[in-house]
Formats: C-alpha cells, structure tokens, sequence
C-alpha cells in the first residue's frame, strides 16, 4: 500500500514539475497577444473559477456565510501579496526580459524564505544559509550580465529588480501562508478574490483591461490560470500527502527550472545563454546547499 501511494506522489509531482516549467513559455508567448497587467486579469479570473469548483467538490468547500471578519481580513491581506502584487511584478520582469532570464531570477525565492523566516518567524539561521544565499547571488550576476564580468553592463535592470524581487514577495506570502491555517482551496480561493478586486481598482487608474486580440490569447490565459494559479497547486498538495516522506517528491521540483529552459528553447524559440544554465546551476547549487545543511527536524518542518 505504502509502495503504491509513493508511486502516486512521484506522478502527481512530476506532473506539476511538467505543468509549472512550462509556464515562463506560457507567460512570454502570452505577453505577445495581452498586456501584462491584463494577463494577470484574465489568468485570475479563470484560476478562480477552477479552484472553486475543485474546492466545492471536495470534503471541505467554503461556506461564504461562515467566513469570520478574521479570515477575511487574511484573505485580503494575502490576496495582496498573491495574486495582486507578486504576478503583476512578475509578469512585468517578463515583458522586459527574456523568458529564461526572467523565469531563472525569479527561481531565488526558496533562499530568500529562509532568510525572511529567520527574520519573521524567528527561526535561528545558521551561517551555511548566508554562504548558500552569497552562492546564489554570484549565479544571478552570471544570469543578470550574461557571464560579461568585464563590462558588468545589465540589458534590462528594473528587469532583473522585478524579477529578483518578485522572489521576496512570494516568499513573505509563503509565510505568510504557513501562519494560516485554514483548508488551502478555500483559502486561496478567497484570497484570489481579493486579488481580482485589487486588479480591478489598479486598472481603473491605468490603461483599463484589455481584451486578448486572438485566440492564443486566450488559451494563455486559461492555461495559465488553471496550471500556474489553481489546479496544479492541488495536485502538488496531493502529492505530498501521498508520499512518506515529503523530500522524496519535493527534491524533484529542481527539475523544474532546467525543464523550463527546455521549453523556451523549443516554444518561444529563445536561444538558451550558456551563462543562463551555469548561473541557474549556481542558484541551485545554494538553494541545495541551504536544504541539505539543515537537520532532519528543520527540513521537515520548512518543507
């Protein structure tokens, strides 16, 4: 039985290593039919209704009139940080960078939690975290200038700020996140709401919404809001409930990056910076620094 559920973890999480690398090519391909504020829109909107009809299918669907003002007051506060304020930087480091370079930048969050949380949660960081976090920071240079140490000249700076600090908002929304205990579908589907309603007052005093011009368009849109917002945080959920141990499947999302370089080779049709992959093996390399450095007891609990 223990044999069988495991094999169901392990596909649940490639699945969502296939699904979640394969969005820098969804964001940038759908960059060309939309803006990026209004990809943000129409991605959530669809996110919102998948996951609420996954949430009240399930054992445990959210009851609107159950909501305490306390809930609410989280949901608007998390719904803040995600969808609202980390796609929208996120999305942006996307219109103005390449794919590769925007997607791998952002791919520092899991240092910066651990470096918030010492902070917020007061968890003790010991000094391997700072090395790992120094390791990291020469691969998003490499990344950032594209290995040309002599120059040291950045294409696109607020770029690579967007991309790198998009990390930092994804990180505090995951603490966020940890400090909440309520079921996570409904959680994320309130917390979406909020976030559709922030982007609603931000387009008001922008350029509006716009309305994908093709088809495309809109099969970005929907991909990315069933496979990057809703479902597929689902099936990762499953797949940690299915495997005995939770480093057996969470490991395999550091498949995710290199796949997704993959992908933008084959989809966008980016030629793939040989500084990219060694900077991004250097951003691994800190982050799996940082994860093995930890006890048992402290990897089970940041998991």
């Amino acid at each position: 039985m223990h044999l069988k559920n495991q094999k169901k973890a392990y596909l649940f999480a490639l699945l969502t290593v296939l699904f979640w690398s394969s969005m820098s090519s969804a964001f940038k391909l759908t960059l060309n039919a939309i803006t990026f504020d209004s990809m943000l829109f129409w991605s959530s909107i669809f996110g919102f209704v998948v996951l609420l009809v996954i949430n009240q299918s399930g054992h445990s669907p959210l009851q609107i009139r159950l909501i305490t003002k306390g809930e609410l007051r989280r949901s608007a506060i998390m719904g803040f940080f995600n969808p609202f304020l980390y796609y929208l930087i996120l999305f942006k480091a996307y219109q103005l960078l390449e794919a590769q370079l925007a997607g791998t930048l952002n791919y520092l969050w899991p240092l910066v939690l651990v470096m918030l949380s010492g902070i917020f949660l007061r968890q003790k960081i010991h000094l391997v975290s700072y090395l790992a976090l120094l390791i990291s920071f020469i691969g998003v240079v490499i990344i950032s200038t594209k290995g040309a140490f002599s120059v040291f000249t950045i294409d696109q700076p607020l770029g690579v700020i967007l991309a790198s600090g998009s990390a930092f908002i994804w990180a505090i929304y995951w603490i966020l996140n940890m400090k909440d205990p309520r079921e996570e579908t409904g959680k994320i589907t309130l917390n979406l709401i909020f976030g559709i309603i922030y982007l609603l007052i931000y387009m008001v005093f922008t350029d509006g919404i716009t309305i994908p011009e093709n088809i495309w368009g809109w099969v970005g849109c929907v991909y990315i809001g069933i496979f990057e917002m809703s479902f597929t945080f689902v099936i990762w959920l499953k797949a940690l409930q299915f495997s005995e141990n939770t480093a057996k499947v969470s490991n395999l999302i550091y498949l995710s990056p290199f796949l997704g370089l993959f992908f933008i080779w084959i989809f966008v049709g980016e030629p793939i910076h040989f500084s990219t992959i060694v900077g991004l093996s250097v951003i691994i390399a800190g982050i799996l620094l940082q994860q093995f450095s930890k006890t048992p007891s402290e990897s089970s609990d940041n998991v």
